[in-house]
């Protein structure tokens, strides 16, 4: 990606969404400005993973629409589209394939020019601390390095979104704090709009902007500690037990 290209930002406007029986989004909305690392906040089953495939085209609203927008000029999805990418909880990585051979296929699959490739290689490699393991299969990484090699393969084509959805469940503490690290390293050097969801309270505040969900609802969206600071709680957690007891 153009360092010097605009960055695209998202509006989620009035989301309704079912799923058979179930009401999974009930007019969710919020704005995703460019440049920034969104936090996805909320418990299991509130409807985050349903907006993250809707954001990425899998699923179609029921109501509502997403609007994407670069330089403030609505843009259509399909222009879009190729510049997104999407890391799911459930990762489809090949466990008798190392990072470097799970490196090489996504050439292939993104037609990556081989030029490019070799320098998006070196500097994905470098940035994840993965130089030294680059020859080990997929099934013998640690949970940490696991996610660290689908993040490398979501960032192969430098895309202009990246979408992750709960990156850090069931990783150790210190891997986890060395993921968030890592997207912030990545965005200090171009301008992704990140969207990371997790049901984690005490990621949150190393977002730069929340967006705090349950049964399907935005509840709140800001700062971290301007959300903190409106709703006269200390952290997170304190906040999503004030609003169940409401």
């Amino acid at each position: 990606m153009d360092p010097n290209t605009e960055g695209v930002s998202i509006e989620i406007r009035e989301i309704n969404k079912r799923l058979g029986p179930n009401h999974a989004l009930r007019g969710a909305s919020c704005v995703l400005s460019s440049s920034t690392l969104h936090g996805l906040i909320g418990p299991d089953g509130a409807g985050k993973t349903t907006l993250m495939r809707i954001l990425v085209g899998l699923l179609k609203p029921n109501q509502g629409e997403v609007v994407f927008k670069r330089a403030g000029v609505q843009v259509p999805f399909k222009e879009v589209r190729p510049h997104i990418a999407y890391m799911p909880q459930a990762q489809s990585l090949y466990s008798d394939l190392s990072v470097s051979e799970h490196l090489d296929f996504f050439r292939v699959l993104y037609d990556i020019p081989r030029a490019y490739y070799q320098e998006r290689r070196r500097e994905l490699l470098k940035a994840t601390d993965m130089e030294n393991f680059a020859s080990r299969p997929a099934g013998k990484l640690s949970g940490g390095m696991y996610k660290k090699l689908g993040l490398m393969c979501a960032l192969l084509p430098s895309p202009e979104i990246l979408l992750l959805d709960e990156p850090t469940t069931g990783v150790d503490p210190i891997s986890r704090r060395e993921f968030w690290n890592l997207l912030y390293r990545l965005l200090a050097h171009s301008p992704i709009l990140i969207l990371a969801s997790t049901s984690y309270m005490d990621e949150a505040e190393r977002c730069g902007q929340v967006h705090l969900m349950e049964n399907g609802r935005i509840l709140a969206s800001g700062e971290p500690r301007s959300v903190l600071a409106s709703e006269k709680v200390d952290n997170f957690e304190a906040l999503f037990l004030k609003r169940a007891a409401v």
